[in-house]
């Protein structure tokens, strides 16, 4: 298990095991940032060892490779995409290969400093230390805010009231300034801990790349290496598109849920948490102290667990104490000189009353509430729902509409470059969904009409995908639909869906087949329309498959959804023509191993990469008649990488794509598959160009995000964003 989300809610709470959660990403932070200056000094006295005897040299980059293979980055969540497991190797691969270079030190030092070590200093500065700043102000807020609110707490409840409410009113300023640091001090944490994965490697990815460009007399190791350098820019290019994709939904979450705090704050049907002040009684004549303890109360036991905790001394945990509830009882101002305050009758102290006191009167009220008490609570139990703005359903017409858009796409536009990615304008969607959707003019045949060009079609009919009331794979599978995407062998995966996707409803597994075969004809025209197996899963991925629970443990479940669509797309055949034999439990699932271990490089199959033809052009912006300004080769072509593939291309063959690595049934490599790691996808640029190339791995990829997230300003990033769509008209995109 790898570090924990920091969900939004938890900082409300602010328990201790959220605390324990955010000192675990700051040890990881602070774990990073002292890779990152030994590397630094490592990579410094790399460069001082040129000027130096050999032996000095020698040792140096001894150092520096071992350096570089005892590290291991931590992730966030239960699991790791492919992409990340062969990011996790790959400081060790660098190891390695760094070991082979010693006799080639002085044309490898010479842009040393450039490629390596100002970018990651760089990010140690700008990111790790912003971090650090960040927890400085976080610390000095937790004290501010618990120091104010103790002294609230201990006022007399006999003073003025003005006095009480300007109290009140300056300790809830204090508290709403402290749960906003903390939304913010979790978010930027999280980012990093994401962020590091490509700002770490891309750098030394960028050092490798010069050592070839200058390196004559090692060209054939260099040759050797390349197959598992362009496999594992895929691996950062995809792991940065996701980063992004994520990045996006966690400051949506992070925005709403700063806008309606308590509608976010953590509530269970099986228990209830939060701080309580509890008295606790001495002998005469020392009185009584209040004792600050973080309370979890089991409802159908009636059971108040208390963890003794106080923020201002580091965060130390004390004791724990568990106590049964006979009865709650509102304790009024008049027997005791502290508001809020609650006396709870103790089942097995007969006679004794435990005395607590809550933060707030709303915090008054929720726990009287839990605990049986008898003043109304108005905001608990209310339920929200989204207000949907199109009546779509998966009915007959639903699905009429489906076929038509399907058909028309496919004799108007199947080799449009971006198909799916570019969008439609959003009045114009949306009346076509209007239109398609109604009994009594649906009759429109959108393949022989000429009114409503295919980014129209295709945007209507991902709108109307989004607008269903459950997801096509819906709410009830999702977590089982995730569970073998994030492990097991491709065979396995490929066996729990199929046996999953028989579990849909009828309807719904029709669609949904209806729609993998015709993304199986897109991909196979990725050529012409750039719109690869895993791009498509990008667009996807969210739209056929959400949680019904926005968290930000799901948000980081995104990747894990593109994966299950890319295998869909590329076993339709199979997993909607057959039906599965024999289904086995999700438990059985195990993780992959490496492949690329196994192999030599030199039987690396080939997957050919440039950064620089990443920079998509800017979509034009025009008439809602324009036309996608593209470049051939902007979208580059990402191929699948949902699983690993045992196929090899022999050593000096040309480059193709290995075997299907999701198809059980073939035995002979199909230059149409793909697979990750060890069968490398096959990019747009030759392989001269890259050798060429030595700022290749300086290129910033387009930001990837998911349809339906509104277009950003084409000159905010190095090319226009295609995953969620580019400006289609005077009115923008479809949202």
């Amino acid at each position: 298990m790898g570090l924990h989300p920091l969900e939004f809610s938890e900082c409300y709470l602010d328990s201790p095991t959220f605390r324990e959660k955010v000192k675990a990403h700051e040890a990881e932070l602070d774990k990073t940032n002292r890779f990152i200056k030994e590397l630094y000094k490592d990579g410094k006295n790399l460069i001082n060892a040129t000027k130096r005897k050999f032996i000095q040299l020698s040792m140096a980059q001894r150092k520096f490779a071992q350096c570089l293979g005892e590290f291991q980055f931590e992730y966030i969540g239960d699991a790791k995409t492919d992409d990340e497991k062969c990011i996790d190797e790959s400081l060790k691969e660098f190891s390695a290969f760094l070991k082979n270079l010693e006799e080639q030190r002085e044309i490898m030092m010479q842009n040393i400093t450039e490629t390596l070590m100002k970018p990651l200093e760089k990010f140690r500065k700008e990111h790790l230390g912003a971090a650090k700043a960040e927890r400085k102000k976080y610390e000095k807020e937790t004290e501010k805010y618990y120091s104010s609110l103790e002294k609230l707490l201990n006022m007399s409840a006999k003073k003025k009231e003005p006095q009480l409410q300007e109290a009140d009113v300056q300790v809830e300023t204090n508290r709403q300034h402290f749960q906003e640091l903390s939304l913010e001090y979790v978010c930027k944490l999280q980012e990093i801990q994401e962020r590091k994965k490509f700002e770490c490697v891309e750098p030394m990815l960028a050092f490798f790349q010069t050592v070839f460009t200058f390196y004559h007399q090692g060209y054939e190791l260099a040759k050797d290496f390349d197959h598992y350098k362009r496999a594992l820019q895929i691996n950062i290019q995809n792991t940065r598109s996701r980063f992004e994709a994520t990045r996006s939904e966690v400051y949506e979450l992070m925005k709403r849920t700063k806008d309606t705090p308590q509608e976010h704050r953590q509530t269970s049907a099986i228990s209830s948490e939060g701080y309580l002040y509890v008295q606790e009684k001495r002998p005469p004549p020392f009185g009584s102290s209040w004792v600050k303890r973080y309370c979890t109360f089991v409802k159908e036991q009636k059971i108040l667990h208390m963890i003794t905790f106080d923020h201002k001394s580091g965060g130390k945990t004390g004791e724990t104490e568990s106590v049964m509830l006979k009865s709650c009882l509102r304790k009024t101002t008049d027997t005791l000189d502290r508001r809020f305050c609650l006396d709870l009758e103790i089942t097995d102290r007969p006679g004794t009353m435990l005395t607590v006191q809550a933060l707030s009167e709303d915090d008054h009220k929720f726990w009287i509430h839990a605990m049986g008490g008898k003043e109304p609570v108005h905001y608990l139990g209310r339920t929200y729902s989204k207000e949907r703005g199109i009546d779509a359903q998966l009915d007959d017409i639903g699905v009429s509409f489906v076929k038509n858009s399907i058909n028309a796409i496919e004799k108007r536009g199947v080799n449009d470059q971006g198909l799916y990615r570019v969008v439609g304008v959003s009045s114009k969607v949306q009346k076509l969904l209007g239109l398609m959707i109604d009994e009594k003019s649906n009759e429109l045949d959108l393949a022989v009409c000429e009114d409503w060009d295919v980014k129209t079609i295709t945007s209507a009919l991902k709108l109307y995908l989004r607008s269903l009331p459950e997801p096509l794979m819906t709410y009830g599978l999702y977590k089982e639909f995730i569970i073998p995407a994030k492990s097991g062998s491709p065979e396995a995966r490929l066996q729990a869906i199929h046996c999953l996707v028989h579990k849909l409803p009828e309807k719904n597994r029709l669609v949904l087949g209806l729609l993998m075969k015709h993304l199986a004809t897109v991909a196979a025209h990725s050529k012409q329309n750039l719109m690869t197996v895993a791009n498509l899963g990008v667009v996807f991925g969210p739209t056929l498959m959400r949680p019904q629970e926005e968290t930000v443990a799901a948000i980081m479940d995104l990747k894990f959804q593109n994966i299950v669509v890319e295998i869909l797309i590329e076993q339709h055949e199979k997993i909607f023509g057959d039906t599965p034999s024999e289904c086995s439990s999700a438990a059985a699932f195990s993780a992959p191993t490496r492949q690329s271990k196994k192999l030599g490089r030199q039987n690396r199959p080939l997957a050919v990469y440039n950064p620089q033809v990443l920079d998509i052009q800017t979509v034009s912006v025009g008439s809602e008649s324009g036309t996608p300004a593209l470049d051939e080769a902007s979208l580059g072509s990402n191929e699948s990488v949902s699983s690993h593939s045992s196929n090899t291309s022999a050593p000096g063959t040309p480059p193709q794509r290995a075997q299907n690595p999701h198809d059980t049934s073939q035995t002979t490599p199909s230059p149409d598959s793909s697979g990750m790691c060890s069968a490398m996808a096959s990019w747009m640029n030759s392989v001269t160009a890259t050798s060429a190339t030595p700022q290749a791995s300086s290129s910033k990829a387009p930001r990837a995000v998911t349809d339906g997230e509104p277009a950003e300003d084409s000159n905010s990033v190095p090319g226009a964003r295609l995953a969620g769509g580019s400006p289609g008209g005077e009115e923008g995109p479809h949202p």
